[in-house]
């Protein structure tokens, strides 16, 4: 998987998050609004957490939108939602050097700066 960084474009978080990593050259810029995950993408993503529902942003106003916090869901369902609409998708992710770094967390953002930093 090429070097990638899938963002919201309109995330104040991502926004700080992309200014904060100080990106290479080498790391493709994807916002998700305008180019969704692709199905080869979220497989991808998904060996990398071990399941779907680890991608999921339960955030999203969709989510209680769509009363998805009533319901229970499955694989399958976590599958489907993440390729049906951009905004179920954790963000950002950062895919360098064939490890993925998922979401927003202080954790998540220290390795990705660790990883970065270490060329």
């Amino acid at each position: 998987m090429e070097n990638l960084f899938i963002y919201l474009d309109s995330c104040n978080t991502c926004q700080r998050i992309l200014k904060e990593l100080e990106l290479p050259d080498t790391v493709t810029l994807q916002n998700t609004k305008e180019h969704p995950i692709t199905k080869e993408q979220l497989e991808y993503l998904k060996e990398q957490s071990n399941s779907y529902e680890s991608l999921f942003n339960r955030r999203a106003q969709l989510y209680r939108g769509r009363n998805l916090h009533e319901k229970d869901l499955s694989e399958a369902d976590y599958k489907d939602l993440l390729l049906d609409h951009y905004t179920f998708i954790k963000r950002p992710i950062l895919i360098y050097k064939d490890q993925a770094y998922i979401g927003n967390s202080k954790k998540v953002v220290a390795e990705a700066k660790k990883a970065l930093a270490n060329d």
